[in-house]
């Protein structure tokens, strides 16, 4: 099986690009998983960060890296939104088999599981986080797209109409058993869907662990990395998403992700964070509750996926076999947003 990235391919590429030329290559993997890959390529005296989509994409249209690399670019230099800086990007297909690009390294931690040191030292850091999240989502939905140079980056006209049967589309393609509360949730978002909001760039997975934050105190946010899904839409769907997978104090941690913050820390509510957004950037967001639905039943339709591939023998991958109850029970979480609210 060929490398997912080629040192010799890779460094041929680079000395046409004029980066680092004739040095040797290191090729270090930073992350792997469910999305795309992550290597850190040291040459000489310097480092660059190489995204590239997996083996197995997971769809046509799923790991557009000339699209993400575009968004850095727009974004780039914008203080609200620091993104990491956009190096070069490849479409040569002889180069990797892949588009892929490079970008400049961030010094800055990722909040996962736990607070990571030194922000475990501060018992504020957890709450300075999450309000630095909601900051940053403020900035993004602030940016001009049209002047920024992404005027054709979406198609925000009947965004919110397109979206549950886009992705009932994609379950039936490839759901394997009866789903009952995913299409409750599908029917109940059909019935209540609001007017839409004026567009904005959209991240697509907007979360705590898809930013990071300096490795010292006091808690600063560096960099929101992870843009693959950004489209320009309503943007009210990164809100509806990020506070859908919020778990709240008392609240048990689940497949839908969450804050992953100790018991007993000082975390923001989900009210809070709503109302913090809603300061900062004046929109309306009394339907709140239709983008926390829409959020958890898109992502149970995308990890229904996951659960056929594992179910179909492609993935052995362990997360995906917790799948078999854990889309059933997020289908379940979009419906408590959808009777109780935010």
């Amino acid at each position: 099986m060929e490398p997912l990235v080629d040192p010799e391919r890779l460094a041929a590429w680079m000395d046409a690009q004029g980066l680092a030329s004739g040095g040797s290559i290191v090729i270090d993997r930073i992350t792997t998983g469910h999305s795309n890959e992550v290597f850190r390529v040291t040459r000489g005296e310097r480092t660059f960060v190489l995204r590239r989509p997996p083996r197995t994409p997971l769809s046509p249209t799923a790991h557009d890296m000339a699209r993400e690399f575009r968004l850095l670019r727009a974004f780039f230099g914008h203080a609200a939104v620091p993104v990491p800086e956009p190096i070069a990007c490849c479409v040569d297909l002889d180069v990797l088999g892949v588009p892929f690009y490079l970008m400049a390294p961030v010094d800055g931690v990722v909040v996962r599981e736990r607070m990571p040191p030194p922000l475990a030292d501060d018992i504020g850091a957890p709450r300075a986080c999450a309000y630095a999240l909601v900051d940053a989502l403020a900035g993004i939905h602030a940016f001009d797209w049209r002047a920024g140079g992404l005027a054709d980056f979406g198609k925000p006209d009947g965004y919110l109409e397109r979206q549950v049967p886009r992705w009932l589309g994609q379950l039936e393609r490839y759901a394997t058993r009866p789903l009952p509360d995913v299409d409750a949730a599908g029917r109940w978002l059909q019935a209540h869907t609001p007017p839409m909001q004026p567009p904005a760039v959209i991240h697509g997975d907007y979360k705590l662990d898809n930013v990071m934050f300096a490795p010292q105190l006091p808690v600063e946010l560096v960099a929101v990395v992870d843009w693959e899904q950004s489209t320009v839409g309503d943007p009210l769907v990164d809100l509806g998403w990020m506070i859908g997978l919020w778990i709240e104090p008392g609240e048990s941690a689940s497949l839908a992700g969450g804050s992953p913050f100790v018991d007993g820390a000082d975390v923001p509510t989900r009210k809070q964070l709503v109302a913090r957004y809603e300061r900062r950037t004046g929109r309306d967001v009394s339907n709140l509750p239709f983008y926390c639905v829409l959020g958890m039943f898109k992502l149970a339709c995308v990890m229904e996926g996951s659960f056929a591939r594992f179910r179909a023998g492609t993935s052995d991958d362990a997360y995906f076999a917790a799948l078999e109850t854990g889309v059933p029970g997020l289908a379940r979480r979009a419906l408590e947003f959808a009777e109780g609210g935010v």
